[in-house]
């Protein structure tokens, strides 16, 4: 059974329950790595595109004759030699570089990744993070006790939007609701700060050990 560090936001006093989750062993690299090579992949926009000599704008004439001009002899404008001219082996956008990853993998990803940070002991459990009106305040006194020197994720149950709005402009922060945290955004921030009850919305998206 895991250990899980809590934070007591009103009091700043810290303490540690246990964790009852069924996370397994040890965590899935493998699953693990193609769960962030895919999220990666789906971010690629490939916007870099360059025109070939045939796709370039402008007529075939010859500039000049092939003799007796003293001149390098050319074919047309639109050569690669030539300034405006096309490009050869240039980047094209005509590649889609998004692919798909199974739910069940995906989740298996997740898992991992929520056990490798309690493993490392990296996980903090906000208690009494339940703000009526944004505090910017109330965030940096969080991020200095519970996240020191690193950057965090901060996971909120449900969608909260004054815990969004108080800790938006940290750099290194990121806020997102539990329905929609996934493995890349656990591994890209030292920190994962739980809301309490973010952890059983997250419990609830994670397969059984066995399933994996």
């Amino acid at each position: 059974m895991t250990t899980l560090t809590t934070y007591d936001v009103a009091s700043g006093a810290t303490g540690e329950r246990e964790c009852a989750l069924a996370l397994g062993d040890k965590p899935l690299y493998r699953t693990l790595k193609d769960a962030v090579v895919q999220y990666q992949a789906n971010r690629r926009q490939g916007d870099a595109h360059t025109k070939t000599r045939g796709e370039v704008a402008g007529n075939t004439r010859k500039p000049w004759k092939q003799k007796k001009t003293g001149r390098a002899r050319a074919g047309d404008r639109k050569s690669p030699l030539w300034r405006g001219g096309g490009t050869i082996f240039g980047p094209r956008n005509t590649r889609r570089w998004g692919w798909h990853l199974p739910r069940k993998q995906r989740r298996v990803a997740l898992r991992s990744a929520l056990l490798g940070k309690l493993q490392d002991g990296e996980v903090r459990e906000l208690t009494g993070l339940d703000l009526t009106a944004p505090s910017a305040k109330t965030a940096r006194a969080v991020l200095a006790a519970a996240a020191p020197g690193g950057s965090a994720l901060v996971v909120t149950r449900g969608r909260d939007e004054a815990v969004w709005k108080s800790f938006r402009n940290f750099p290194r922060v990121r806020v997102v609701p539990a329905a929609e945290a996934t493995a890349y955004d656990l591994l890209a921030h030292k920190w994962l700060l739980l809301q309490e009850g973010a952890l059983d919305e997250l419990a609830a998206r994670l397969p059984a050990a066995k399933e994996a």
